[in-house]
């Protein structure tokens, strides 16, 4: 391809509402723009690199024994309503209606769909396990749309989903997705972390996320510093802390006024906050109410509240006013886990189980409870609440747990029989009895790994693209357009190049200076330019390496062969 017949609109400008990297270069050097809030178009490049990135995608499932199919992007709404999921993906499902006022949505995921298509045409043990998968298009409204590819509305996805006869073969095929995966995020170049996760409304009994390790990513993933151990900060776990000798104090209530704080009443009574058990107050979101919901952690510990959400089964936890903390029959600042009313619901965090000698509120203004003994209450109170800190230890290893920040780009997870119960999906076992399929999903966000490997290899002048996923493997640059000789040289290096299978673009532009070639090169990231200059006449062509800045003359004779070789 020549740059003088390609469409790449590059731009210095950035715009206002771009603030990651990815958003910002692939902007300015004409990957993509901007159609609407949250909607993209791509443009040549960002539809090659894209394509790029789907075809290693393909290439490893299909080489796993996965099977591609393609659903349609809408959907019957009933679909969602048998499963339940309906109300549980809120206003990020769009809903439309056609000309008969028939419900659909624009699909944000398909797990009812895959099942609905194996549902009577798989109904004997003989026919599993089968792995179907579709790379498509997803849509999700997002509240505030924004970070470009990273977090838009419309995106394409892998989603795949497989039926097994039994728990034991469904486990397999995740594990094989996992190692699959891995493949496939190796393949692209990219520095990446499995991580334990929540597995959200998608839901099951176990999830795995894969992290692109960034600096600008949204999550906090905990890593050990001395295993492989990795999770989201949802979900992660630790060693139960060893908590510091006690302050003695008489049992009982104490009179403690204005001190609504951890920090006040740790001050107050001159003991360390680790003595101490905090009460979260929070409004619990169902289905078909509100609820007040109280979650207590110890003093010096944070509520994680993916974890308190799901202690609970709530769709989601929201702020609570004081006012409405007070009609629950709460004080506000004096809450404890004593005589609690009984329209309130809460959960204590695993960790205070037997735990004694502790303070907490009185559930009475100005009033603490000294001596407090956390026992003898029943089990399903009890859940693990706390969100893991740095300098914690790891529960595999005994090592030091860490933060780091990771953009997730895919998630595998074990289903189970929850969606194939819902919907009536059956199949003969060898027994000839009824049993609902056994399930594993497992997604790609495709077009957000377009963004990802710019988060991950950019510098301050603009993308640096790993050899797998760019447009172009080497940009031939004529310095001077209308110089003959160089045009010529420029030309026979671009044909033996693409004789050769290397994927090769010339900027034989006429009009543009060579500074100003050079910038749209390190701008639009490809791994490696040829600059044909002023030292043709001695027989040598500049090789610029993008990602390290290197640059070393080569005989013009030489060229090819060492691009080969690269």
């Amino acid at each position: 391809m020549k740059f003088s017949k390609l469409f790449i609109p590059t731009t210095k400008e950035t715009p206002n509402d771009a603030t990651l990297p990815s958003h910002q270069f692939l902007l300015r050097a004409g990957f993509i723009n901007t159609s609407g809030s949250g909607l993209y178009n791509y443009l040549p490049l960002g539809k090659i690199v894209l394509d790029k990135i789907r075809n290693v995608v393909k290439e490893e499932l299909d080489n796993s024994g996965a099977q591609e199919v393609q659903l349609s992007f809408v959907t019957p709404i009933e679909f969602w309503e048998n499963s339940g999921r309906a109300s549980k993906m809120g206003l990020e499902m769009l809903r439309i209606k056609d000309r008969k006022n028939n419900g659909f949505v624009l699909s944000p995921t398909n797990e009812e769909a895959m099942v609905e298509l194996v549902k009577n045409r798989v109904t004997s043990y003989k026919d599993l396990p089968i792995n179907l998968y579709q790379i498509n298009t997803k849509f999700r409204d997002e509240a505030r749309p924004r970070f470009g590819l990273m977090r838009g509305r419309e995106f394409l996805m892998k989603d795949g989903y497989s039926f097994h006869a039994n728990s034991e073969d469904m486990k397999r095929e995740f594990h094989l997705m996992e190692e699959t995966y891995k493949k496939i995020f190796a393949r692209l170049g990219l520095d990446f972390r499995i991580v334990d996760a929540d597995s959200g409304a998608i839901g099951g009994t176990g999830s795995k996320e894969f992290h692109v390790l960034a600096n600008s990513g949204e999550d906090t993933i905990v890593v050990c510093d001395s295993c492989n151990y990795g999770a989201n900060i949802e979900a992660a776990k630790r060693v139960p802390r060893q908590i510091e000798e006690k302050k003695s104090l008489t049992s009982g209530k104490i009179h403690t006024p204005n001190t609504k704080t951890i920090e006040e009443v740790s001050n107050f009574l001159e003991i360390n906050r680790s003595q101490t058990i905090k009460a979260v107050i929070k409004k619990a979101v169902y289905e078909e109410c509100e609820k007040v919901a109280v979650f207590f952690v110890r003093g010096d510990d944070e509520l994680e509240e993916t974890k308190a959400c799901n202690s609970i089964n709530a769709l989601e936890l929201a702020d609570i006013s004081e006012e409405e903390i007070n009609s629950a029959g709460l004080v506000a600042g004096y809450v404890g886990i004593k005589d609690l009313p009984a329209n309130v619901i809460f959960k204590i965090d695993s960790e205070l189980r037997d735990e004694n000698d502790m303070v907490c509120g009185a559930n009475e203004e100005h009033y603490h409870l000294a001596g407090v003994d956390v026992c003898c209450l029943s089990e399903d109170v009890y859940f693990d609440l706390v969100a893991v800190s740095e300098g914690d230890i790891c529960e595999c290893c005994g090592g030091k747990l860490s933060y780091t920040k990771g953009i997730e780009v895919g998630h595998i997870f074990q289903l189970g029989d929850k969606y194939s119960k819902a919907l009536g999906a059956n199949f003969l076992d060898n027994n000839g009895k009824s049993k609902s399929f056994e399930m594993g999903t497992y997604g790609i966000g495709v077009s957000r790994l377009v963004a990802a490997v710019i988060e991950q290899s950019h510098d301050d002048r603009g993308c640096v693209w790993t050899k797998e996923t760019t447009p172009f493997f080497v940009d031939i640059i004529i310095s001077n357009g209308k110089n003959e000789d160089e045009m010529a040289a420029g030309t026979r290096i671009y044909e033996d190049l693409r004789s050769a299978g290397v994927e090769v673009i010339m900027d034989d532009r006429v009009k543009e200076r060579f500074g100003f070639k050079m910038s749209d090169f390190e701008l639009i990231g490809f791994p490696y330019a040829v600059v044909i200059g002023k030292k043709l006449s001695e027989g040598l062509v500049e090789l610029v390496c993008r990602r390290t800045g290197e640059k070393e003359d080569i005989p013009l004779e030489n060229i090819v062969e060492v691009l080969k070789n690269k």
